[in-house]
């Protein structure tokens, strides 16, 4: 097989190239701009031409299916395929390669052989092919444009043949081929967009992604000789529209180019949006075509019967025999620019200028379009580019340079769409889909209406997560977001993967935003830099990364942008963190610029040396931080003399400690209590819930509280063995005048029925201040619970929630709960779940409750009530059963 002749042949550019077209592959190959598609997945992915060499030299050669979307560079990859091979580059272990197009043998008629098929379709073969037929694995056939085929390869609907000689309908000899009966052993390359036809044919499947941006960024290099315009090219692009799909279209590419270069050299603006980008292209190529004003009109109109024809029939183009029909007879010599004209089917280069052109026609002349407002309606999935195109062509400022050429749009269409747009917009962003939510920000982006965003966006569910959302997405939603000033929460809740192009992207939105929810997200490195960014630029008060899994590094440079910053709450629970993360938040906390109020750490293995770091700022005049939750952080007595140490320092703002779930014991608890006693000591709030306590620890809680200095008036003493000694110990200081207590929590702390007792009369003494009691899980029946029912009768009882959830109560106690809840007027809450009382309690229960306004909920659930009473407990709204 003569090389040269295949170069050549191959090298030779035959039709034209057209800015919607693309640029041949001939002129692609010889001016050196190829480059490799894509192929795998965004996160993974290898070059198309390595999987193909791949699958084609292994040992059992397999048919490799080719399969990217249109404009995906498919085409040309194949005929760099054969010219590598010409020139001796790669594929050598082939001595013939052959290039048939489907889109050619569906014009030919007639029965072939092998033999005539080949020389009919390669003019450069040998007279005889017999030789090679000899050695079929050596022959290597590349097919391109599977889903133009009008044929089907399904080989049960083909008597498929063996035989190089014998003669057969091309379908039938194609199908022969894919299947392997004919030149058995022969290696394949079909090249096709996705088809129902791909599922008659087995092989290696290579998926063409097209151009991710390092394929992007070489072919920037290559089409614009100076690197600062490349560069700047590139960057606008990607700031664009480079987060499409389309932008991984080399044809896409090359057309964007094109239009930028032009741009570049006239000294104009790039278009900021898809629309405006689309605005130049049909600028262009009404410039190229020199008609006069009605004649662009004309010919526009008649493109958009076409494209209305195409997109309502649903189908990818119309019989070239329909041209007059449409009205295009009299633009054959324009149509080129817009059609692939030269097939079969008349068809848009691309979907996107279908689009285009349909919308710009419905803004022209209505009476040709009458379906398309249905068809507003009825896409509910997302935001097609029509509606893209409508939204951004409903603006003066887009549409412009269009009326420039064509005439004024239907002044009544862009009024009706603009409404419609309203209407919607402010309707969908009360609701409660995000998808739905997405979709009009995309829209509003596309109108670029600053106006008209501050209308229709006036809040939005802070319910919905906008978590999950993909660069097109962030993108109209930081623009909606920068138009209105900034949000009161922007919820990112569950983002599984917030990449660096995202986070980048939503910068300017999270810098406007109040709170910021990215719990149960993950961040890699350079998204959490941006977030410091933003941090750092904005104003930004709370902040929640829980269970994000941050971890020590990406925390370092998080601390960045804390030291600087409004935030007055963050939340790291549960971020995998260790004691070395201490050392930078330590950093942050004792800054003179650090606003930080409110630091959860909970969950997290910061250990003695990590929380001692902590502590040691507190001592810093520059600390501003009121509450700590350090839950769950592996916390021993050993620590406790640097939290001691720091709220005895006449410097710390600390007001509130959560303990819960720690190693504290007796010891850390006596060196704690002995700080509040102190007279700089502002404690007000403490947990210590499961902290393997006993009730040796309450003298120094007694004691404690009974000192003239002492502000605690939160204290959670749950889950500890207190025991009745210790707690009759800490009804002798709640006794007193001048015990601060209002909140005490007692759950499953062992308490017996002379503890109850002697908490009715602290409750009944008139100097108690307690307004909260929780001693719910301490089992001591009707009888224990009584004094609390007497001392919430008492008038001189300030009690307003009470907690006795599994305390054994049954029917019995419902007389004196009644009296109680009637007679108390401070009462406002009573937790009454996992006990024992029945149906016939719960028409006295609804009854009090109906008669007394101050009661906001009393909580029956988890009792022993039957279906037949749920109705009636119904009437009250404010009993939850």
């Amino acid at each position: 097989m003569d090389k040269a002749a295949v170069l050549s042949h191959f090298l030779e550019s035959k039709g034209k190239t057209t800015l919607l077209g693309g640029e041949l592959p001939a002129s692609v190959i010889s001016s050196n701009k190829y480059i490799s598609g894509a192929q795998g997945t965004e996160e993974d992915w290898s070059s198309v031409d390595e999987a193909i060499r791949t699958a084609l030299s292994a040992e059992n050669r397999a048919a490799v299916l080719l399969v990217g979307p249109e404009g995906s560079g498919k085409t040309t990859t194949l005929k760099n395929m054969v010219v590598d091979w010409a020139k001796g580059k790669r594929l050598q272990s082939f001595s013939h390669v052959f290039y048939f197009q489907f889109r050619e043998l569906n014009s030919l008629q007639g029965a072939f052989s092998l033999e005539s098929l080949i020389q009919h379709s390669h003019s450069h073969t040998p007279a005889s092919v017999q030789p090679l037929l000899q050695k079929p694995e050596n022959v290597l056939l590349l097919f391109d444009g599977l889903s133009e085929y009008r044929h089907s390869p399904d080989p049960s609907v083909h008597s498929l043949c063996s035989d190089p000689s014998q003669e057969a309908s091309v379908s039938c000899l194609v199908a022969s081929l894919l299947h392997g009966s004919l030149l058995k052993g022969a290696a394949s390359v079909v090249a096709t967009r996705p088809t129902e036809s791909l599922k008659c044919l087995s092989g290696t499947h290579v998926e063409m992604l097209g151009f991710l941006k390092p394929q992007r960024e070489s072919y920037f290099n290559r089409f614009f000789t100076d690197p600062a315009t490349a560069k700047r090219a590139l960057g606008h692009m990607e700031r664009t529209v480079g987060f499409y799909d389309i932008s991984t279209s080399p044809r896409f590419c090359w057309t964007l180019c094109s239009v930028y270069k032009s741009l570049i050299d006239s000294g104009a603006n790039l278009p900021e949006t898809l629309t405006q980008l689309f605005v130049e292209i049909l600028v262009h190529l009404l410039h190229t075509l020199s008609l006069s004003k009605a004649s662009n009109r004309e010919l526009v109109l008649a493109l958009g019967r076409l494209a209305s024809h195409c997109s309502l029939g649903q189908c990818s183009g119309s019989a070239t025999e329909q041209m007059d029909s449409f009205g295009l007879q009299q633009f054959v010599a324009s149509v080129d620019a817009f059609l692939e004209s030269d097939r079969p089917v008349l068809s848009f280069h691309t979907q996107l200028i279908q689009d285009f052109i349909l919308a710009i026609c419905w803004f022209m002349d209505k009476s040709t379009y009458d379906g398309l407002e249905k068809r507003l309606e009825q896409d509910r999935r997302g935001s097609t580019f029509l509606q893209f195109f409508l939204s951004g062509l409903s603006e003066p400022l887009q549409r412009r340079p269009l009326e420039i050429l064509l005439g004024e749009f239907n002044r009544d269409q862009i009024e009706d769409f603009r409404n419609w747009l309203k209407s919607n917009s402010e309707a969908t962003l009360q609701g409660f889909s995000k998808d739905e939510h997405y979709r009009y920000f995309h829209l509003l982006h596309q109108a670029q209406n600053d106006s008209l965003v501050k209308e229709v966006i006036t809040s939005t569910r802070r319910a919905i997560s906008y978590g999950e959302l993909s660069l097109q997405d962030a993108v109209a939603l930081n623009y909606v977001i920068t138009c209105v000033g900034g949000m009161e929460t922007l919820n990112l809740y569950r983002t599984r993967s917030l990449s660096e192009e995202v986070a980048r992207v939503l910068a300017p939105a999270m810098s406007l935003s109040q709170v910021i929810e990215l719990a149960d997200s993950s961040l890699g490195a350079a998204a959490v830099q941006h977030l410091a960014s933003a941090l750092s630029r904005g104003v930004i008060r709370k902040l929640d990364l829980s269970n994000s899994s941050l971890g020590d590094e990406k925390l370092k440079i998080l601390c960045s942008g804390l030291k600087d910053c409004k935030l007055h709450n963050l939340n790291l629970q549960g971020c995998r963190l260790t004691k070395a993360s201490c050392e930078d938040l330590a950093s942050v906390l004792s800054s003179d610029t650090s606003q930080l109020r409110l630091l959860q750490m909970s969950f997290n293995e910061l250990c003695d040396e990590g929380f001692s770091k902590l502590c040691k700022t507190l001592h810093s005049p520059h600390s501003k931080l009121e509450e700590i939750q350090v839950q769950n952080c592996a916390l021993t007595a050993a620590s406790m003399n640097a939290l001691s140490a720091a709220l005895c320092s006449n410097q710390s703002p600390l007001r509130k400690i959560n303990l819960m779930q720690n190693h504290i014991g007796d010891d850390g608890m006596e060196t704690l209590f002995k700080s509040l006693k102190q007279q700089h000591c502002k404690l007000q709030s403490l947990n210590v819930f499961d902290n393997e306590i006993s009730g040796a620890c309450c003298a120094h809680v007694k004691e404690a509280l009974m000192t003239e200095h002492c502000c605690l008036s939160e204290l959670d003493l749950s889950v500890n063995d207190v025991g009745q000694e210790g707690a009759l110990q800490l009804c002798q200081a709640l006794s007193q005048p001048s015990c601060p207590m209002e909140k005490l929590g007692l759950t499953r702390c062992g308490l017996t029925m002379p503890v109850f007792k002697e908490l009715g009369s602290v409750l009944k003494s008139g100097t108690s201040q307690l307004k909260s009691l929780t001693v719910g899980l301490n089992d001591v029946g009707d009888a224990g619970v009584k004094p609390l029912w007497d001392a919430l009768a008492h008038p001189g009882c300030l009690l307003e929630e009470l907690d006795v959830e599994m305390t054994g109560l049954t029917d019995a106690c419902v007389e004196d709960l009644c009296v109680a809840i009637r007679t108390s007027k401070t009462l406002k809450s009573v937790e009454l779940r996992n006990n024992s009382l029945t149906d016939a309690s719960v028409p006295a229960l609804v009854e009090v409750m109906q008669d007394s306004p101050n009661m906001l909920e009393l909580n029956l659930k988890y009792n022993d009530f039957s279906e037949d009473v749920f109705e009636m407990m119904d009437q009250c709204s404010n009993i939850r059963y």
